[in-house]
């Protein structure tokens, strides 16, 4: 896998992150546990994204 692909793919996780974690907080009982685990692993891939966009 490229550089430019694996920056690719982590974005599109990262997107997904977000959309799962979006519709997480929009139940009625939302599971704080899964809303911190998804926080947290949206806060992994953004930060090996910053990783990798570095020069």
């Amino acid at each position: 896998m490229s550089h430019q692909e694996r920056l690719e793919a982590l974005k599109a996780r990262h997107q997904a992150l977000e959309n799962a974690l979006a519709e997480e907080t929009t139940h009625s009982h939302p599971d704080e546990v899964r809303i911190h685990t998804l926080k947290k692993q949206k806060l992994r891939i953004k930060d090996e994204i910053a990783g990798l966009s570095a020069p």
